[in-house]
């Protein structure tokens, strides 16, 4: 079985659509998504519907889960939230069709299944928590902690826009990188195929070329952040493109 993993598309619909017929040129069976699929980018709506219709399965995550709580947490996190990430929750929320948000509101966290014998877990983020990042960063002594947890041959996560694959405890960590916003400098989309067979796995990961200039101009004419057509350009998170920590 060969399996196309996406993440934190971040509603950028150019890099998906180079993603999807990179996958398809690869013979893929089927597409996991791993969630966050609006933020910053200028086609949340679109990307939800795409992926609705060409991922097998996919789970909600926790910029997903944030952008339909807006409602609900608009007036705290005016006081409470660096102005441009407000903007970006009110942006994504304002631009995603009744549809759209219905759909993502019936998504699950996280996803078991038995695949060749291999035990699967999908999650946005850790097995622990939609928001802890794993990256290369992260002591091995927390990973066996979250293997324990996970209870599960493979993990599959998102959330730290970094690409990873390693094993612990004989238990096999991965991350296709990000989509639509990467965060180790390379703009370019990443994801990655996984063949499970009896036994053995395999995971390789991809770096596709897309329009960047399609992404971003569209940002700039519905009069976005600067900072958002950076973020996909220099393929940095928010908090790099300004030099400041935001919340």
């Amino acid at each position: 079985m060969r399996i196309g993993l996406i993440a934190d598309v971040h509603a950028n619909l150019p890099a998906l659509e180079a993603v999807l017929a990179d996958s398809k040129d690869r013979e893929i069976d089927v597409i996991w998504n791993l969630g966050d699929f609006v933020g910053y980018g200028a086609y949340p709506d679109e990307v939800v519907k795409l992926l609705a219709h060409e991922a097998e399965i996919n789970i909600i995550g926790n910029y997903d889960q944030k952008v339909l709580l807006f409602p609900k947490k608009s007036k705290k996190w005016r006081n409470s939230k660096h102005p441009v990430k407000y903007l970006a929750f009110q942006w994504a929320y304002d631009n995603l069709s009744q549809e759209a948000r219905d759909y993502l509101k019936e998504l699950p966290e996280e996803v078991r299944l038995r695949v060749e014998g291999w035990r699967i877990l999908l999650t946005h983020a850790s097995p622990y928590s939609n928001e802890e990042p794993i990256t290369f960063q992260t002591p091995r002594e927390r990973l066996m902690e979250l293997t324990k947890m996970a209870k599960a041959d493979i993990i599959l996560f998102g959330h730290s826009h970094q690409p990873l694959f390693i094993k612990v405890d004989e238990v096999w960590f991965i991350n296709p990188g990000s989509i639509g916003r990467p965060d180790d400098g390379d703009p370019r989309a990443s994801y990655a195929v996984l063949q499970i067979e009896p036994g053995s796995i395999s995971c390789e990961h991809y770096r596709i070329d897309y329009d960047l200039d399609r992404a971003t101009s569209r940002i700039i004419e519905l009069n976005l952040p600067e900072a958002f057509a950076e973020m996909v350009l220099q393929g940095y998170s928010l908090d790099a493109i300004l030099g400041e920590e935001t919340d």
